[in-house]
């Protein structure tokens, strides 16, 4: 028998009293060696802090550890699985079953149960918004019980707060057991999470570990899963895949072959089930997904010897300098030349009908894609990057979507994640500053938008969907 606690906060006491000096503060999920009863009060040792006291009978429960007794720990895990709060309780009676149950009948539901709690518990950390600090006391314990019985919770920093993520180890003994689909979309789901890749990784070994992530999701797929998971797998993938293309590409690999993977699991998500909760997911994926989308579009047929063009050539190791030429001035001798460690994806360049400004998709990161503008300004060639939204570079994309003939107005489309939001907006802008002159949530709401929307843009944009 051991005595797990259910309750948070809850006194240890040198004597069965209520007026006993406190020894410690217990947290539901705590696991205590029972030594004896007296009146109301259980006698327990405390192993983890090594301290001996009395608890009130009501605060515990006694749990058996008797192979008999295991399938009655299991029926309260499986109640407890699902119960967002109670993940150190459920954590603790996990550990109750599988010490409880003989070796020869574990199955990959504890295991499966156990990866769900300590991934929530870790997720639920990492969103705390509130400035309550009886939550955060409570959440830090709840931690700091699940810890104790080996459940390993990473941190570490991304935008500005702590990200905390379950290394997955009960996610990854229900993959080399027998298990079932469902068990195993779970585990690669938690497995894959993007916000869970540490940022400070080197790009070989982000490389390795998002190729590893996509042969995960890609194992995940069974017909015989609910649409909700096959979405969720779908969506997961289409991210996955879209950061791998954006790898590729910068050792010079097949890229294409990636971004039309990514462009099919997201074209096969079912919108008809797609659940309130992924939608956020769904726009994610999209984004991801359209930042390296130019990587399957060929590069467009070379125009008339006098319009604008731009030409790539290597810099210093790991930079791509771009030159804008004419007629009168080639690559020796460019207009404009900038250097960058982003992507320059050629095959977007556009050039305005009066050849009075050219705009080329840049992508710095796999989630992040901007618009650089070479432009003339006072006689003078200048270059303006347009970002996709305002703040540090997190998850976003601004398209050229079109040039408005006849005046010096550009037309772009731009969509970020801002505050944990998706904002999705069409804009039109002067050409000479970059400035802002009308914008609207939807591209039909803008006249400009409806007339001189570009061909090639309303092909190769996500923005639509």
């Amino acid at each position: 028998m051991i005595a797990i606690v259910v309750q948070d906060q809850v006194a240890l006491r040198a004597s069965p009293r209520d007026s006993a000096q406190q020894q410690a503060v217990l947290w539901q999920g705590d696991a205590l060696e029972i030594r004896g009863e007296r009146m109301d009060y259980v006698q327990v040792y405390d192993h983890r802090r090594e301290r001996a006291g009395y608890v009130r009978a009501s605060q515990v429960r006694r749990v058996s550890l008797a192979p008999a007794d295991a399938p009655e720990a299991l029926a309260v895990l499986r109640f407890l699985r699902d119960q967002s709060g109670s993940e150190a309780l459920g954590v603790a009676y996990a550990a109750a079953y599988l010490r409880a149950v003989p070796a020869s009948q574990i199955t990959a539901e504890p295991f499966d149960a156990l990866g769900q709690m300590a991934d929530r518990l870790a997720r639920r950390a990492s969103a705390r918004q509130s400035q309550d600090k009886a939550a955060d006391q409570r959440l830090a314990a709840h931690l700091e019980v699940v810890a104790a019985y080996g459940v390993e919770i990473a941190s570490f920093e991304r935008q500005g707060h702590m990200q905390l993520c379950y290394d997955g180890d009960a996610f990854k003994r229900v993959l080399t057991m027998t298990s079932t689909s469902a068990q195993r979309a779970h585990a690669a789901l938690a497995l894959t999470r993007h916000e869970c890749v540490d940022p400070a990784m080197s790009p070989l070994d982000r490389q390795r570990v998002d190729e590893a992530r996509a042969e995960l999701l890609d194992r995940a797929m069974a017909p015989d899963l609910p649409e909700t998971l096959k979405n969720r797998l779908r969506i997961r993938t289409a991210g996955v895949w879209a950061g791998v293309a954006f790898d590729r590409h910068r050792k010079g690999g097949q890229d294409a072959v990636a971004t039309e993977r990514a462009l099919q699991a997201l074209a096969g998500v079912n919108k008809a089930e797609l659940s309130e909760a992924d939608d956020t997911a769904y726009a994610d994926a999209a984004v991801r997904v359209s930042a390296s989308r130019w990587a399957t579009e060929p590069a467009p047929a070379d125009g008339p010897a006098t319009k604008l063009a731009i030409v790539t050539s290597p810099g210093q190791p790991g930079e791509t300098c771009v030159s804008l030429i004419d007629a009168k001035h080639d690559a020796s001798q460019p207009l404009l030349k900038r250097c960058t460690f982003g992507t320059v994806w050629g095959a977007s360049a556009s050039t305005s009908p009066q050849g009075n400004a050219l705009a080329v998709a840049v992508q710095p990161l796999s989630t992040w894609r901007e618009l650089w503008v070479f432009h003339r300004v006072n006689n003078a060639w200048v270059l303006d990057a347009l970002p996709p939204g305002t703040g540090e570079p997190e998850l976003g994309v601004v398209e050229f979507a079109g040039w408005v003939p006849g005046s010096s107005k550009l037309l772009v489309a731009r969509e970020a994640r801002v505050d944990g939001r998706f904002r999705r907006s069409y804009e039109v802008l002067k050409l000479d500053t970059l400035t802002l002159e009308n914008r609207a949530d939807k591209p039909d709401a803008l006249t400009a938008f409806h007339r001189w929307q570009d061909p090639r843009w309303k092909h190769v944009t996500l923005s639509l969907r």
